[in-house]
């Protein structure tokens, strides 16, 4: 039988977003402020001082993606402790931290969370009726790939 995770009513729901598109995050998250409000917020640095000014409500706060943030909310995932992942990347702007982008990303889906990387698909879950109820979450089994690595 396949393990879950439970992901309960209020979720917590991170959010990152590069240099070029915190503007963007910050116009999502006033866009959809009655949503969210429903919900616990985690963001990296200056994402999160800036939603937290705009949104008028508490948002944890980890590092700067640079500085370790990406990781810290990587961990996070992979603990089970985050529900979504709001992430607005900029694909025409190379990253000097583009391996901690890659594998937060591949963290993301590992993991089996809602992953956002572009507003409309962030609107899309954000207005979903399966955001007003827990949800059970498939989660996969890499029992096989990790005893092909104990090998």
């Amino acid at each position: 039988m396949a393990d879950s995770r439970r992901i309960p009513i209020r979720k917590t729901i991170a959010l990152v977003a590069h240099d070029n598109k915190k503007a963007e995050m910050v116009e999502w998250a006033i866009y959809n402020k009655i949503s969210l409000a429903k919900h616990d917020l985690i963001a990296t640095g200056t994402a999160g001082a800036l939603m937290e000014q705009e949104l008028d409500r508490p948002v944890k706060k980890v590092l700067s993606g640079p500085l370790g943030g990406d990781q810290q909310i990587g961990a996070m995932i992979a603990e089970g402790k985050i529900d979504i992942l709001i992430f607005f990347w900029d694909p025409m702007e190379a990253q000097p931290h583009d391996s901690d982008v890659k594998a937060l990303l591949r963290l993301g889906v590992a993991w089996n969370i809602l992953l956002a990387c572009d507003r409309a698909t962030a609107d899309f879950i954000a207005t979903s009726p399966l955001m007003q109820d827990e949800y059970e979450t498939i989660l996969p089994d890499y029992s096989t790939y990790l005893k092909r690595r104990l090998k």
